[in-house]
C-alpha cells in the first residue's frame, strides 16, 4: 500500500475590491441573479454567472420544486443556458454567490454534482473553468479548474468502448 496525497491551489480574497474589475462583474452579475432564485423551501438562493469565450455573461439561479429533487441548482442553470444559447462556445469563468440570513465569512462552495458538470464542460472544451465563490461578507475564493474541488472526477472517456479503458 502507498499512501498519498492531494492537496489544492486557490486563492483567497478578503474582499470583492481585490478582484479585478472582471471578474468583480462576473461576481455582480451572480448577485443579480440570486436575487431572482426560487427556493420557497430551503430559503437559500443561490446566483451563478458563467462567462463565455466570447465574453458573454450567461446567469442561472437555483430553482426549487416540491417534487424534490427535481429543482436544479444555479450553477448548472448557467451551464446548461450558456451551452444551448452558444453551442460550442468555451465557459471561461464561473461565479458563484449566496443570499442567506447568516453573516457566514465562508464561501459557499459548487455541490458535488455542480462539480462533476462542471468537470465534464472542462473535458469537453480541454481547458480549465477558473471557478469563483463568495461568501455573503465579500471573502472569495478562485479555483482554476474543477479538479481543485473534485480531484476523481468521473470521465466517461475511461467506459469500455470509448478507447481508454
Amino acid at each position: 500500500m502507498t499512501e498519498k496525497e492531494i492537496s489544492i491551489k486557490y486563492n483567497e480574497y478578503n474582499t470583492q475590491s481585490e478582484l479585478s474589475t472582471e471578474y468583480r462583474e462576473l461576481l455582480s452579475e451572480a448577485a443579480e441573479a440570486c436575487k431572482n432564485a426560487y427556493s420557497p423551501y430551503s430559503g437559500f438562493k443561490v446566483g451563478a454567472a458563467v462567462r463565455c469565450g466570447d465574453g458573454k455573461i450567461v446567469k442561472g439561479n437555483n430553482q426549487e420544486n416540491a417534487a424534490y429533487p427535481s429543482g436544479l441548482c444555479a450553477e448548472r442553470v448557467a451551464l446548461f443556458t450558456a451551452s444551448a444559447q452558444n453551442p460550442g462556445v468555451e465557459i471561461k469563468a464561473i461565479a458563484i454567490t449566496t443570499e442567506s440570513s447568516s453573516n457566514s465569512d465562508i464561501p459557499v462552495s459548487p455541490c458535488g454534482a455542480c462539480r462533476q458538470v462542471m468537470a465534464e464542460y472542462e473535458n469537453r472544451q480541454g481547458s480549465e473553468i477558473e471557478i469563483l465563490f463568495s461568501s455573503n461578507t465579500g471573502r472569495v475564493f478562485k479555483v482554476n479548474g474543477v479538479k481543485s474541488l473534485l480531484p476523481f472526477t468521473f470521465n466517461s472517456n475511461h467506459l469500455p468502448g470509448n478507447g481508454n479503458h
